[in-house]
């Protein structure tokens, strides 16, 4: 890379990127602080009227005023607190652009040495070939090997934390097909280089190489025919193996090999050495790891299988740039390897860039995105915001590190245990000898972690399953710097749930993780700020703080309604100061929230799904992550990492495609929700009612409760859907769930009848 960055300086070669300070930034920064008054005259008022509660309690004070003053106080304080760190956003976004096309020069150009581009290890983790299947993982894996980049300096690794002989089968037959694939792809400068995808959008009918797309379709779908045949049946049978070092290979499965307790497998399977393309090219590295598990042993999930990956890949090929990627996300560009190099060979920055990540874009999301698995503010907006301080989190994929950054700051080395896992360790040829795998079988066992500093200042970082967002954390704490890289093209596709059961656990996975890392000795409220600056350290405590969103949302769902059914007020008049404090604080939140996605491609029916999936959330995975850590923390349970189902099931994808909201099955996390809907509904109707009949006074009086329950009702219409009108399919509210729901709710009133009097 040295040599590439001298050759690049010394040819004059033009810029390699540039970035501009959003034009967003002063009225942000205005909005702010006039927004930021606002919040503390309303927490003020709620300060004295409390205080003025307490002061008069031993005569005319009802311990249910007390008791509504307090918890409209506390949702208060809570949103006052999330808006303050979500401005850390808003301080300094910045754009980037880069310039590939200036480095493609140099690349194309006769004195431009292979060997003087840097190596790169692509890491794609896998860990159930039921639940994640594996011709999804053969796609990604096929699309980063066929890269823009000279094959001999890319190797993938598979980490398969199944341990299943069904993926290992899936990758040679992969290999087969790999090596006719990627000269295809380089001959007719194919853009889309996931098989998948280019075969989906190919219209052979107006292509002069139709007969070639035909051909290697063909060869594509009859090795995607033997994987799923084999999966399907559950094993690799003896007619599946073709060659003695196949069946070597599956020879390692024996009768007490179980995806939970079994010994090191790694097989190289392609070695850019001796392997090559029909065109006569090297063909990339492919090696299959599933490291050493046993039930006596923490295996750490994907934080433990990625510090396996560094280590197995340091004794082979030690490349100086890591790629992590999940199972499902393929590249979509062949050209995001030469952005990356944008950054890491400009002179200037390159010394405190630890690693560049691409934002996270999904296929196959409905017209509307109906879950809100975009995430736009998650994987657009708030890099952004990120990137002009120290830069945006690591989300667990598409993000390319420098091996350096698992190895201690800029200018503090920590070595490893070991001379041949240094980061500093340069392999010319990658090494599959006998003793160089032996090694490697040696530092993928399950015990090679034990008194050893892996996990804690060496490589991905444990204590909390949302791992990446805690290994970026800590690596700014330590001095590197991220680059967000946002090119029009998306870099990566994944794909992303598409029913609502799926979508909440996954995040009620995430809310535990970034609850671990609130509450640790390295909270960014407190560490941080030592160490990344106030600014940076809000953007992270932002997002350890979205389990704590539950607590207001819940309020503002239960507790204006259960009083607005009681008859009493709990807001100002209209005719009140107050009440226009609480509209501008409303609407200026939602605004400001709504011109931010527009501005970044999105929709006012997408914004609308969004704001909607952050009030499910807010009272249903998020509430349930913060009661399961809280239950955790008191030492009465333990957290289960239970993998995203990425099978594609034909009815719930119909369904999802018209926009249909997908329950299916009884849960905890839809008893809330459930109970919201009902809730609201009644509080509606019945303070319809009472304004009905009470004229203006009472319209006064009750308006903003009356507008609370209709806003609720209104983002509840896919639930009432559920609920009443839609027996006929398998995607309704489950009657049980309807009915518990319903008893639950009425003993809410009963009680809240006999506290709101008192």
């Amino acid at each position: 890379m040295e040599a590439l960055r001298r050759r690049l300086k010394t040819t004059g070669a033009p810029p390699l990127h540039k970035a501009e300070l959003s034009r967003l930034t002063i009225p942000n920064r205005i909005f702010a602080a006039v927004y930021a008054s606002a919040v503390v005259t309303l927490l003020y008022h709620h300060a004295v009227t409390l205080a003025s509660l307490l002061f008069h309690y031993s005569t005319t004070t009802k311990i249910s005023s007390l008791f509504i003053s307090t918890a409209f106080l506390v949702s208060d304080v809570v949103l006052a607190i999330v808006w303050t760190t979500t401005q850390s956003f808003r301080m300094r976004a910045i754009h980037r652009q880069e310039f590939p096309e200036n480095i493609n020069i140099l690349l194309k150009s006769k004195e431009c040495e292979e060997e003087e581009f840097p190596a790169i290890d692509v890491f794609v983790c896998t860990a159930d070939p039921y639940k994640e299947p594996p011709m999804n993982v053969v796609n990604t894996a096929l699309s980063v090997m066929a890269f823009d980049y000279p094959a001999g300096k890319v190797s993938v690794y598979i980490s398969d934390d199944g341990g299943s002989a069904l993926t290992l089968f899936a990758f040679m037959e992969a290999a087969k097909f790999a090596v006719h694939w990627l000269p295809f792809c380089r001959e007719n400068d194919v853009v889309d280089r996931c098989p998948e995808a280019y075969f989906a959008a190919a219209n052979l009918s107006s292509s002069s190489s139709s007969s070639d797309i035909e051909r290697i379709k063909t060869m594509y779908e009859s090795m995607k025919v033997r994987v799923e045949n084999v999966v399907e049946r559950g094993k690799v049978g003896d007619e599946n193996i073709t060659g003695e070092d196949e069946r070597l290979a599956f020879n390692k499965w024996t009768d007490g090999f179980t995806r939970q307790d079994h010994p090191t497998v790694i097989q190289v399977i392609l070695h850019n050495i001796k392997d090559k393309d029909t065109s006569g090219h090297a063909m990339p590295n492919l090696i299959y790891v599933a490291r050493e598990k046993r039930r006596t042993s923490a295996h750490h999930f994907k934080a433990g299988a990625l510090n396996a990956l560094i280590r197995v890949s340091a004794t082979l090929t030690n490349s100086p740039i890591i790629l992590t990627l999940d199972c499902d996300t393929y590249s979509n560009d062949p050209q995001t390897p030469i952005r990356v190099l944008c950054y890491l060979l400009d002179p200037e920055i390159e010394s405190q860039v630890g690693y560049i990540q691409f934002p996270q874009r999904f296929r196959g999301i409905n017209k509307d995105d109906i879950y809100g698995c975009e995430h736009k503010r998650l994987y657009t907006i708030n890099p952004l915001g990120m990137d002009g301080l120290l830069g945006p989190n690591y989300v667990g994929t598409g993000c390319f590190f420098r091996r350096r950054v698992f190895f201690g700051g800029p200018s503090n080395l920590v070595l490893p245990e070991m001379n041949e896992l240094s980061p500093n360790t340069v392999i010319n040829k990658p090494k599959c000898s006998e003793q160089a795998l032996d090694l490697a079988h040696h530092v993928a066992g399950c015990n090679y972690e034990d008194r050893t500093q892996w996990g804690y200042k060496v490589g991905v970082r444990y204590g909390t399953t949302s791992e990446d967002i805690f290994t970026s954390y800590l690596v700014q704490c330590e001095g590197w710097k991220g680059i967000f890289c946002n090119p029009n093209k998306a870099a990566f596709y994944g794909d992303s749930p598409i029913n609502l059961f799926d979508v909440l656990s996954q995040q009620k996975r995430w809310a535990t993780g970034l609850l671990e890392i609130l509450f640790c000795k390295y909270c960014p409220f407190t560490f941080g700020t030592k160490h990344i600056g106030i600014l940076m350290s809000f953007t992270y405590g932002h997002n350890t703080l979205w389990p704590i969103w539950s607590i207001p949302i819940t309020i503002y769902a239960f507790l204006p309604q259960l009083a607005l059914l009681n008859g009493i007020n709990v807001f100002p008049k209209v005719s009140e100061p107050w009440f226009i404090l609480y509209l501008f604080l409303l609407f200026g939140a939602y605004g400001q929230d709504l011109l931010d996605f527009i501005i970044y491609g999105g929709t006012f029916q997408r914004w609308w799904n969004d704001q909607r999936m952050w009030m499910i959330r807010g009272l249903s995975c998020f509430l349930f992550g913060l009661v399961e850590h809280t239950v955790k923390s008191l030492g009465f349970s333990s957290m289960n990492f239970n993998v995203t189902s990425k099978i594609i099931n034909t009815e719930q994808s119909k369904r999802y495609e018209k926009g249909v909201f997908e329950f299916g099955h009884h849960s905890p996390m839809f008893v809330t929700l459930i109970m919201v809907a009902i809730i609201n509904l009644v509080a509606l109707v019945w303070g319809i009612k009472l304004v009905l009949l009470g004229g203006k006074v009472v319209f006064e009086e009750l308006f903003m409760q009356v507008i609370i329950a209709a806003f609720a009702v209104v983002n509840c219409m896919p639930i009432y859907g559920a609920m009443f009108f839609r027996c006929s399919d398998k995607g309704g509210v489950p009657t049980k769930t309807t009915l518990l729901s319903t008893f639950l709710v009425s003993c809410l009133f009963v009680i809240t009848l006999v506290a709101l009097k008192n």
